[in-house]
């Protein structure tokens, strides 16, 4: 299966989002929010979550798909002090995704093309069997 996929995520989030409930995370890494631009929130999309970066992401590595439930982009504004006389507004874009653990997967190939296209993997769902 083919998704988008976000990199770098903290391994306490995977690990709280494995429990099954939803929750929404901000992103901040420029290509985390690019990805997420890309994808339309419903009850059919999935998405790649691993705390593996980017720049490290390659065949075999694992991480989570989860249905995205909700997203959102908004600019936040800035100030900063200086010296205590000068002042500097700057804006800083941030995305907001609401998601909810589907299964444990792996990634079987990344598509990735630089900071400014989106980040694609091929994953394989992995199946897990309890004896009891």
């Amino acid at each position: 299966m083919k998704c988008a996929a976000l990199t770098g995520i903290s391994p306490d989030i995977i690990k709280d989002l494995k429990t099954g409930r939803p929750r929404t995370i901000e992103l901040q890494s420029t290509h985390n929010i690019v990805t997420i631009a890309e994808v339309e929130p419903g009850p059919k999309t999935h998405i790649f979550m691993t705390s593996i970066d980017l720049a490290d992401l390659s065949p075999g590595d694992p991480g989570i798909c989860a249905y995205v439930l909700a997203t959102n982009i908004t600019m936040k504004r800035i100030v900063e002090f200086s010296h205590g006389s000068y002042f500097e507004e700057r804006e800083r874009m941030s995305a907001r995704v609401q998601v909810k653990y589907c299964a444990s997967s792996v990634v079987k190939e990344v598509f990735h093309k630089g900071m400014t296209s989106p980040t694609a993997v091929e994953v394989l769902k992995s199946s897990c069997y309890h004896a009891g």
